[in-house]
């Protein structure tokens, strides 16, 4: 019987995902942005790279079937389940800081950044870089002239994505605090994650 685990709402979550296990991320609430990253077990400078993915899928998001590579290029997990509508992005930054101040912040912001790092620092690990994310559930719409857009998210109550350990892996999750965007309807939720074997 698996565990339901909760990511709080603009905080952030790790947990160990060994090879052959399966990590279910759920969108509990239907319209919350969950920024992923996965590191290679005993060597986190190996983590999951997004220009590797793009390159390697030849698309800007992942299907089911696709794996996440790492910037070594080798396949860390793999997409085995999406119920959602499947769009998640992998162009944008995890949220900073920084950003908040280029949105107009004065005062510090929760954000992603912060959050994978304290996701990790609850493991017991430190990591001197921040990589980027894929954002799961986040839509953002691309067009042919090359702008792109920060819509809500397509995702429903409930919709989960599942993604299989293909090594020994520590994942991390950071429900994205971003209120003042639309991607998360400005209302910043909770999600939920199980470890299945």
């Amino acid at each position: 019987m698996s565990t339901l685990h909760t990511v709080p709402a603009r905080r952030g979550k790790a947990a160990f995902v060994n090879k052959g296990q399966s990590i279910k991320i759920i969108n509990t609430h239907g319209t919350q942005v969950v920024d992923f990253w996965a590191f290679v077990a005993g060597h986190l400078t190996e983590f999951t790279g997004m220009e590797q993915c793009r390159a390697t899928w030849q698309h800007l998001y992942p299907q089911t079937g696709d794996a996440l590579y790492s910037n070594r290029r080798r396949a860390l997990m793999t997409l085995t389940e999406d119920t959602s509508p499947g769009r998640h992005d992998t162009l944008m930054a995890p949220c900073d800081n920084e950003r908040y101040g280029l949105l107009g912040c004065t005062d510090y912001h929760d954000n992603c950044k912060d959050n994978m790092h304290a996701g990790l620092a609850e493991l017991g690990y430190t990591v001197p870089f921040t990589p980027g994310s894929i954002n799961l559930f986040m839509n953002i719409p691309w067009q042919q002239d090359g702008s792109l857009s920060f819509d809500p998210a397509l995702s429903k109550p409930g919709d989960y994505v599942t993604l299989r350990a293909e090594i020994d892996v520590i994942a991390v999750m950071s429900c994205c605090p971003q209120d003042i965007l639309d991607i998360n309807s400005q209302t910043t939720t909770e999600a939920h994650f199980e470890i299945l074997d």
